[in-house]
């Protein structure tokens, strides 16, 4: 056709123009040529195709980027040089055009990857800290043993005569036609002669299957462990799916967890927090002794390192904090009352006297 053409003239959208805009355009374009609309129309295979080439540009914002500034030379650097033929085309909006029109790729009738499945498990927060062995119970479609998944004793399929072979049937509304897959074959295009008794030609039978899972030391809820080939077996012998482990650390009493540190809060008598003390704590290895300084205030933090979690790349552990919380007594006697009215008093009086020592300090500063 010459000197390629402006892709935003070719679509008929202006150069601001977003992601919606431009697919509508194309899909209003795409329907005005397709070929099954204009059959032996040279002209209308060529805007079809221009419009196409124009979408695959305009709809990448990395290609469009280029475009915009260098024009069609700068996407020569990118490997992309337009459409060769239908082929091409299809290759690249094969979903896109099976929406529109249901002429999208035909289906495969061979081997086919059996589907992926989800195992949603609920651990203690211990068991996330130490790792564990754990078994489950999976119902999943296996391969029947009696045609060793092909469907058929014999093997022998013929085309579906539904239709013919394409794996999908068509209804036509208006002037647009669309597709759906077929409901005789599947969308496999062949249908088996004489299915297996066991399976009823679907290949596959439901069975539960015990499968071991090993839970790595550390892991944190949302953490995916991936069991390759124990998810359903494929269709007419292809490889089965994987099974997707999803873990769900349970809440703990005592501890808390930010990232792969322990947190946990140490509950101090206001006399251990004022002289210091040593007390006894857990930690995810047992008991350690815990050194109260002298003076420690209420939120004070203290740390031991290398008792958290262990981190699942294996950059070591990470710490358990300890957050102080200094309790108030209640409940005193008239003594333990009397004695800390004494020790407010004596505290009042060295405080001022402190103040005093501050004050005079400030002013004979000031008189030199």
């Amino acid at each position: 056709m010459g000197e390629k053409r402006d892709y935003y003239e070719i679509l008929g959208v202006s150069r601001d123009a977003g992601p919606e805009d431009i697919k509508k355009a194309y899909r209003n374009m795409a329907l005005k040529y397709h070929p099954d609309r204009n059959p032996g129309d040279r002209e209308a295979e060529e805007c079809f195709k221009e419009a196409a080439e124009a979408y695959e540009v305009l709809r990448d914002q990395e290609k469009r980027q280029i475009y915009d500034r260098f024009g069609h030379e700068g996407l020569q650097g990118t490997g992309f040089s337009g459409f060769g033929g239908f082929e091409d085309i299809f290759s690249s909006f094969g979903d896109l055009f099976e929406g529109f029109f249901g002429t999208g790729r035909r289906r495969r009738s061979g081997p086919t990857r059996g589907s992926d499945l989800r195992y949603d498990l609920e651990i203690e927060f211990l068991d996330a800290a130490w790792g564990k062995e754990v078994e489950l119970d999976i119902p999943r479609l296996e391969n029947c043993e009696k045609c060793s998944g092909l469907g058929s004793l014999t093997g022998e399929k013929q085309t579906c005569p539904k239709c013919n072979g394409t794996g999908q049937i068509y209804h036509s509304q208006g002037f647009i036609r669309l597709g759906a897959t077929c409901n005789q074959c599947g969308g496999q295009g062949q249908i088996i002669i004489d299915p297996c008794p066991e399976c009823h030609g679907t290949g596959r039978v439901e069975r539960h299957k015990t499968v071991l899972v090993r839970i790595p030391a550390g892991v944190d809820t949302g953490s995916r462990l991936r069991l390759r080939g124990e998810g359903e077996a494929g269709l007419y012998g292809g490889p089965p799916g994987d099974l997707h482990v999803i873990i769900h650390v349970r809440a703990h009493e005592f501890f808390d967890r930010d990232g792969d540190h322990v947190i946990c809060h140490i509950p101090v008598s206001m006399v251990d927090a004022v002289l210091g003390a040593e007390v006894e704590v857990p930690t995810l290895n047992g008991s350690r002794t815990l050194k109260i300084p002298k003076g420690t205030q209420g939120n004070d933090t203290l740390r031991f390192r290398g008792e958290g979690f262990p981190n699942l790349r294996g950059f070591g552990s990470g710490d358990q904090i300890m957050e102080i919380k200094v309790l108030t007594p209640t409940d005193l006697t008239e003594e333990q009352k009397e004695l800390l009215r004494e020790f407010a008093r004596l505290d009042q009086e060295k405080s001022k006297k402190s103040w005093f020592r501050k004050a005079a300090g400030a002013i004979k500063e000031s008189m030199a």
